[in-house]
């Protein structure tokens, strides 16, 4: 049933980037990918990924218009040469096109928030409190890595996570790094901020994990727990999909769906 608002897929992305903090620049990746945005929205399916399971999910809930944070098309423009003839690739496009569905990225826009939203969905999420006056740096009460790894999963709702470092260190202070900000930005949190224990979403397996090695042989307690790109954004995109519910009319539905962790414990 068509919404009251009339509104089309292309107002709602203006109002959206309206509502801003910042305005994006002209090579953000916050565009649209698939389908026509002219037509009118019957309603918005918001999530991390835009899996096939979850743009079919989107189709049952009657949901034209998914807004996913991460590719849609296995590349961080959504639009590799190679990829035009393969089978996989292929398929997913026309299923997009073959049930009128639009698809629309927004991935800069949640991250120019202050604090970045897809950060403050996932500190929300854990229960803690962001410091302004410390970027990416959290007070926690005393607590061994252990301890922590398993609150992370508990509250997450996540079957696994990965940690080097000192499994028995007391920790109070927190540096996290959701999706893959890089090792650099990760190590200059241990560097610069004196943190016990960097918590991100992936990490090359040179670079942090290496250097969280070395500190703990010359006797440092430091840990880095890694808890999977998807797992460390998914709450982020749950905040962002109640900042877009808050600026858009009431009368058009509006779905947070996580896409889940792709990968299995075995």
């Amino acid at each position: 049933m068509m919404n009251k608002t009339r509104m089309t897929i292309q107002e709602v992305i203006d109002s959206i980037l309206g509502h801003l903090p910042a305005k994006l620049g002209p090579g953000t990746v916050d565009t649209l990918k698939s389908g026509d945005s002219s037509h009118p929205v019957r309603g918005i399916v918001v999530t991390f990924m835009a899996t096939r399971a979850l743009l079919k999910k989107a189709f049952e809930l009657d949901a034209n218009f998914v807004i996913t944070h991460e590719p849609t098309f296995y590349h961080h423009h959504d639009e590799p040469a190679w990829l035009d003839s393969d089978p996989v690739s292929v398929a997913k496009k026309k299923w997009i096109e073959d049930h009128n569905l639009a698809v629309w990225r927004f991935h800069d826009g949640p991250h120019c928030f202050h604090p970045d939203g897809i950060g403050a969905g996932m500190i929300k999420r854990l229960g803690w409190t962001y410091d302004p006056a410390h970027k990416n740096v959290i007070p926690i009460p005393p607590q061994t890595v252990r301890d922590l790894a398993a609150w992370c999963k508990k509250t997450l709702g996540i079957s696994h996570v990965r940690v080097a470092g000192d499994l028995d260190a007391v920790c109070t202070r927190i540096g996290l790094r959701v999706g893959a900000s890089g090792g650099q930005a990760q190590m200059e949190l241990f560097r610069d901020h004196d943190v016990d224990v960097v918590i991100c979403g992936e990490s090359p397996e040179w670079e942090t994990c290496e250097y969280v090695r070395d500190a703990v042989e010359m006797g440092k307690k430091k840990a880095l727990i890694v808890l999977g790109h998807a797992n460390s954004e998914e709450a982020g995109m749950e905040w962002m999909a109640a900042w877009i519910r808050s600026i858009l009319p009431a009368e058009i539905p509006l779905h947070y769906v996580p896409a889940g962790d792709p990968f299995l414990v075995v």
